[in-house]
């Protein structure tokens, strides 16, 4: 009944989409015949032709796109009966007991996730070659009852045919988001076309959320209320575990030019070593705030639902979900080497890619220290040597007040304890007498050649004073750290682990049309970037295209680090000037014409502007 109740839906409403646009065509054509009265005919018809234009043009465009486009190839790694013996009988039987037709393939992919896809024919009244997407992470961390619960849950899709307006759907997103985004966000056509699109969605994610349900019946029933439950439960605990593993163990290396050698077994190893962490994530309620754009209905909702359907309990099978795989190991290098591409990255195993990892984030601050020096001092190779100098003759104080101006001198010098360690840090692992230990348990260690615990600190609180100083060095000496190691390696400021924060389109730069990204960095300057009526359109396509570290690398990067002073001369539209190390300035003007990424980017622009001033 739910397909059948969104398959008409969505063809109803796909068939609404060029009604709409019929009757706005009629309605210019009337407007335009109503002017002709009162206003002379070229006058008339130029007027009206945006409208023309709009709903004509763009819908044709669109639609023809929507017809010729076909669906992104097959995803992830496919596992044969070979690979995964167990795992496919168990696909089997589950398919047999929701009466579903047995899956084509089964892909294996990157993600906290499972899915079907069903390539059907005829508006989806044939059925056509069917694939089971199973996320890695899943076979990881689940037991063998979860994710026959997932398994069931996905399989019940297809059994409730769920899958066979896919390709429509597809289409029909497509050729609704196409016309939208050739109409310019000022035509009134498109604010028609935009409320019908929202519409269009809330029709669509109601049909989803009700299959969500009926597919959970499937889970129940073949899995048990128990499993199914606790797979639920799950989901979100594997979800917070895979972003803690990226953001913490896999970006910055990735970001610095490395990838790990074996990336989907450290996570295998991250879940092990973390274990009671995770025991208190399962613990905690989860926030499943619903919303009638989701997708997927609450889980607070899901799982009162199973408590009201039928239980089917059977024996609890509490082995880990990876022993459906004949070889996981073997299975996880495999997906890495079909779903990551590494392009120049360095493989290394994780104890090195570690080391590497973090060492690199240290150098990156002491670089902005060494890069500081210079412009303090005029020094073309800024160094650890040369701030011993600085201490010796006595000038540190002043320096450091440059980081904490707020601080008296003598504060200062107590502040800048922490990055003096750091720039000990550098300089002992590029002499090789120090090293960054992984862990999966807990941050990486800063340990000495011996493998325990190195404390720079106190070093550092006596290299930061000029009568104590030489006590440092001979410190350093001993543990074979030699401070002319310590020096500038990025002698310019990059994005590299910069964060982005939001944009700006049609903002003159100088006096030269821009668009900008604001990073928690700096600022991406991308000069000439076309038409100013796709502002915002253009700045979303423009960070979907790239990471921001390689946009900044394409485009001009202002280092917030350069930048001595702001001037806000104006709000709205925005009107600031900007004071460089160097003397020179840099205008900054916003158009009237100006168009967001998101609606808060000009106050985040706003207060990093503030902050430097």
């Amino acid at each position: 009944m739910v397909a059948t109740f969104r398959a008409l839906a969505s063809l109803v409403m796909l068939v609404g989409f060029y009604v709409v646009a019929l009757l706005q065509v009629a309605a210019a054509v009337l407007l335009a015949y109503g002017l002709s009265s009162v206003l002379p005919g070229f006058l008339a018809l130029k007027l009206t032709f945006p409208l023309f234009a709009a709903s004509v043009g763009a819908v044709l465009v669109a639609l023809w796109k929507a017809i010729r486009a076909t669906p992104e190839p097959p995803y992830g790694l496919p596992l044969t009966a070979d690979q995964a013996p167990e795992l496919w009988s168990t696909v089997r039987q589950l398919a047999a007991v929701v009466d579903t037709r047995v899956p084509d393939e089964i892909r294996l992919v990157p993600e906290v996730n499972a899915g079907v896809s069903e390539d059907a024919r005829l508006l989806g009244l044939l059925g056509g070659h069917r694939t089971l997407y199973i996320g890695l992470p899943l076979l990881q961390a689940m037991t063998v009852d979860q994710l026959r619960a997932v398994l069931a849950h996905e399989l019940g899709h297809y059994s409730g045919r769920h899958t066979r307006l896919g390709a429509v759907a597809y289409r029909g997103r497509l050729a609704i988001g196409g016309a939208i985004g050739r109409i310019g966000p000022r035509n009134p056509v498109g604010w028609v076309f935009r409320g019908y699109a929202l519409l269009y969605m809330l029709v669509d994610n109601a049909a989803s959320r009700r299959q969500e349900l009926e597919a959970d019946r499937a889970s129940v029933q073949v899995a048990g209320r128990t499993a199914a439950v606790s797979a639920l439960r799950e989901l979100p605990v594997i979800r917070a575990a895979w972003t803690f593993f990226h953001d913490r163990y896999v970006g910055p290396g990735w970001e610095a030019g490395y990838v790990p050698a074996d990336l989907f077994g450290g996570f295998a190893e991250l879940l092990a070593a973390r274990a009671d962490q995770l025991a208190g994530l399962r613990a905690a309620e989860p926030d499943d705030a619903g919303s009638r754009w989701n997708t997927h209905p609450p889980l607070s909702q899901r799982i009162s639902a199973m408590a009201a359907m039928p239980d089917n309990p059977g024996v609890a099978d509490d082995r880990p979900a990876r022993t459906l795989l004949a070889d996981p190991e073997a299975v996880a290098r495999a997906l890495q080497e079909v779903v990551v591409d590494a392009g120049n990255r360095t493989p290394l195993p994780w104890p090195e890619f570690t080391n590497a990892m973090v060492a690199d984030a240290v150098q990156q601050e002491a670089d902005a220290v060494y890069r500081a020096l210079g412009r303090f001092t005029g020094e073309a190779e800024p160094n650890l040597p040369a701030v011993f100098r600085l201490v010796e003759q006595q000038r540190f104080p002043e320096f450091a007040e440059t980081f904490f101006p707020e601080a008296t001198r003598r504060e200062a010098v107590g502040k800048f304890v922490p990055l003096m360690e750091t720039l000990l840090q550098s300089a002992a692992v590029a002499s090789g007498a120090a090293r960054w230990r992984h862990s999966w348990s807990e941050p990486a260690r800063f340990t000495g050649r011996d493998g325990e615990p190195l404390q720079l600190r106190p070093i550092a609180e006596l290299a930061v004073r000029p009568e104590t100083l030489p006590e440092a060095v001979t410190q350093l000496t001993a543990l074979g750290i030699d401070p002319a190691q310590g020096t500038v390696v990025r002698r310019q400021a990059t994005a590299e682990g910069a964060q982005l924060l939001g944009g700006l389109a049609n903002v003159k730069v100088d006096g030269v049309e821009h668009d900008l990204l604001v990073l928690d960095r700096g600022l991406v300057l991308i000069g000439n970037p076309g038409k100013a009526d796709r502002g915002t359109r253009r700045l979303e396509e423009l960070v979907s295209s790239a990471p921001v570290t390689e946009l900044a690398g394409r485009h001009r990067f202002l280092p917030f680090e350069e930048v001595t002073g702001a001037e806000i001369q104006r709000e709205v539209p925005l009107k600031a000037e900007l004071t460089l190390h160097d003397g020179s300035r840099v205008s900054l003007r916003e158009q009237w014409s100006s168009e967001l990424l998101e609606k808060e980017s000009r106050d985040t622009l706003l207060s990093a502007l503030r902050s430097i001033d």
